[in-house]
């Protein structure tokens, strides 16, 4: 769906592992990264879109994951002049993208990328928080920033979480008694 403005709503998706590290996707048969992203289809919400998506480009279905947060509003970015296709119509400028964070849940080894007969992605490899914004492709790497930027709270509130079942499950091991 592209908008008045010449914007694709699309959904991005930050997949996060116990540890706090991020899925990090590479393109197949090229040397690009980035993190799974999707089309908005016509009459579908963004959330049904995330699972869609998700499906699609990792494998993962909603019991594998949990989510942590989202951004709030659409993030943009353009397009350059070489990427737009101007042969369409209407004209695609650049997308707009709602973020999700979400925690795996599930076993890594449910990451597939041959679930549909084109995948996207051939190899991943997790990286710490802030990795992808000055590895993407230059054109994406404000909005990756806003996005992480956006989510780190919820980010932050997980990995406390964490820290705080560890910290007691180490004290009642460690009781005396």
């Amino acid at each position: 769906m592209i908008d008045s403005e010449g914007f694709r709503a699309n959904i991005g998706i930050i997949i996060c592992n116990d540890y706090g590290n991020l899925l990090w996707t590479r393109r197949i048969g090229q040397n690009s990264w980035q993190f799974p992203q999707g089309g908005v289809d016509a009459g579908e919400t963004p959330e049904q879109a995330l699972f869609r998506e998700l499906k699609e480009e990792t494998g993962l279905e909603r019991q594998d994951v949990k989510i942590l947060g989202s951004t709030k509003s659409w993030l943009k970015y353009r397009l350059p002049t070489r990427y737009i296709r101007q042969d369409s119509y209407p004209v695609c400028v650049g997308q707009k993208q709602k973020w999700y964070l979400l925690r795996l849940t599930g076993k890594e080894s449910r990451i597939d990328f041959n679930v549909t007969k084109h995948p996207e992605f051939d190899h991943y490899m997790w990286v710490n928080y802030w990795y992808p914004v000055r590895q993407v492709i230059s054109f994406k790497q404000t909005v990756y920033r806003q996005a992480l930027a956006e989510l780190l709270p919820f980010m932050t509130e997980f990995q406390f979480r964490q820290k705080k079942k560890k910290s007691r499950r180490h004290f009642r091991r460690n009781k005396p008694g």
